[in-house]
């Protein structure tokens, strides 16, 4: 892993180097020594900033999370035909996942052991939730199919989107965001959508 440089050293520059740090070592095993020698400067200077490395977490998560909630204020989550509105969700939760990739695949990651934890989690159920009612709506108007239950649906097209944190890399040549983005909606409504 690479280092930051003292003299680039910024409140954002550190959160980037604490996501890479606890996507790497896992949050728990993550220690203020490792934070420090990761962005070359000392404990001290991190608590100039932050209280600690939960402060961290929080604001991490908090940035993957703002990405997806913002999602769902977006004119065309909020307008049209409910079918109409999951698909554009679900593909711009792809383009919010690859576009947030470290702070998102730190999110998928994080287990409840620590109060912010406990509430990114619990954000997550929300939006989860969110989606879930937006597929029952689609279902309600005779667009998708309705013989699968929609919480089941719902983790299962998650779990093709999440899956992504896994192997996705935005510095190797070959899939491109919009394809990838693409590639998900073509797979998920290819299943969800009822034949016309």
């Amino acid at each position: 892993m690479t280092t930051a440089k003292r003299d680039t050293y910024t409140p954002e520059t550190l959160l980037s180097v604490a996501v890479q740090v606890f996507n790497e070592r896992g949050y728990d095993g993550t220690s203020m020594e490792h934070l420090s020698k990761a962005a070359g400067i000392s404990k001290s200077s991190i608590y100039h900033h932050v209280a600690g490395k939960e402060e961290l977490l929080r604001r991490a998560v908090s940035r993957a999370l703002d990405g997806l909630f913002g999602i769902l204020d977006e004119e065309h989550a909020r307008v049209g035909p409910a079918a109409e509105r999951l698909e554009h969700v679900v593909r711009r939760m792809v383009e919010v996942l690859i576009a947030e990739l470290p702070y998102v695949t730190l999110l998928l990651r994080v287990r409840g052991n620590t109060d912010t934890e406990r509430w990114a989690l619990e954000r997550r159920r929300e939006f989860d939730h969110r989606v879930a009612e937006l597929l029952k709506a689609a279902a309600a108007e005779g667009d998708v199919r309705g013989d699968i239950e929609s919480r089941l649906v719902t983790r299962l097209v998650f779990g093709m989107i999440n899956s992504i944190v896994e192997w996705y890399r935005p510095d190797v040549r070959g899939v491109g965001e919009r394809e990838v983005a693409d590639a998900v909606v073509r797979l998920a409504f290819g299943g969800l959508r009822k034949d016309a």
